[in-house]
């Protein structure tokens, strides 16, 4: 027998999926439907500095619907696991206080599971530290400080791509400033999973039109204005290690403005590194569940420019949650 405070605990929905699968167009079309509220789960559409590059909802989408935690932070500020949760959380329960069902819309795994099954606590390494690493990240290059932390603490540096500047500088700064490394807070006690029962809909979209929709994308991108984006980004003269400075296209149209790259290089080199991006994230969506249930899984064959789903995909998509809906309501 299934446990009836599970059964009874609010319904919030995840739509997941690799980047350019269609998840928010998705996510809109469902919270028409069940009157919802979409709740950004993307760790890059949380800047509001990145509004053409991270592919935003516009201004017509958060008319048709609410949207929450997309562009709330300068991109000075480094958006956090840990922040992005309770932040997601208090939307969640706005959105509950008003009879609106939560939908969390990302790909951002490790954001999801921060609310699937909690998060461990790291205390603030302060800004020293913080200081401390991204210079000598920028200053040495990712995989000299990947050797350092290496040294240090190899536990953590183990679960780190040497690349990985904005990991490793994160990894580099908590050994720093609590004198543990991520690996030993990672065992201890930490937050409980949300008071939510999740129901999942996970895009998988053929590999080959993925691609083909990547590369239609960034030529939107590049025509409605993502060089000049990234030009104010830049005039900024923000930390390169900064996620924000990281999202795909940013460091590639930098090179560009610094005169290092060409365009059409860069364009490509963007649309190839989001591609390698997306292969990450299916890897890392089959490997872990999204849902105490199961997933919708959806398989698209074809995009266009709205991505746009079937009548029928879209309906079968919606008697699932429905039915979901419906049994959160039966004590078992």
């Amino acid at each position: 027998m299934a446990d009836a405070s599970i059964a009874l605990a609010p319904v919030a929905l995840i739509v997941a999926g690799p980047t350019c699968s269609g998840k928010s167009a998705l996510a809109l079309g469902l919270a028409e439907r069940f009157g919802g509220t979409v709740i950004n789960a993307d760790s890059m559409q949380v800047y509001e500095d990145l509004h053409l590059l991270t592919a935003r909802p516009d201004a017509q989408d958060e008319a048709r619907a609410p949207h929450r935690l997309y562009g709330v932070l300068d991109a000075a500020r480094p958006g956090s696991v840990a922040w992005w949760r309770e932040a997601a959380l208090a939307e969640m329960q706005a959105a509950r206080a008003q009879d609106r069902l939560p939908i969390l819309c990302g790909g951002t795994g490790m954001y999801l599971r921060a609310l699937l099954d909690g998060l461990v606590e790291v205390p603030e390494p302060g800004d020293a530290a913080r200081n401390w690493a991204r210079t000598l990240v920028e200053r040495e290059g990712s995989e000299a400080a990947h050797a350092l932390l290496m040294q240090d603490d190899p536990a953590t540096a183990q679960t780190l791509r040497p690349g990985d500047g904005q990991r490793v500088a994160r990894a580099l700064e908590v050994l720093r400033g609590t004198g543990h490394g991520l690996s030993y807070w990672r065992n201890q006690p930490g937050l409980p999973p949300a008071p939510f029962r999740f129901v999942s809909v996970r895009l998988h979209p053929p590999r080959e039109a993925l691609r083909a929709a990547i590369a239609e994308r960034f030529s939107r991108m590049m025509e409605r204005g993502a060089m000049e984006e990234v030009q104010r980004l830049v005039a900024r003269g923000l930390s390169p290690v900064l996620p924000a400075m990281r999202a795909h296209g940013v460091p590639e149209l930098s090179a560009v403005l610094a005169g290092t790259l060409g365009l059409e290089e860069a364009i490509s080199r963007a649309v190839i590194a989001t591609g390698q991006y997306t292969r990450r994230q299916a890897t890392w969506f089959n490997h872990h569940a999204l849902g105490a249930e199961q997933d919708c899984m959806i398989s698209l064959q074809r995009y266009d420019e709205s991505t746009q789903f079937s009548e029928r995909e879209f309906e079968k998509i919606a008697t699932f949650i429905q039915s979901t809906i419906d049994e959160s309501s039966i004590p078992s």
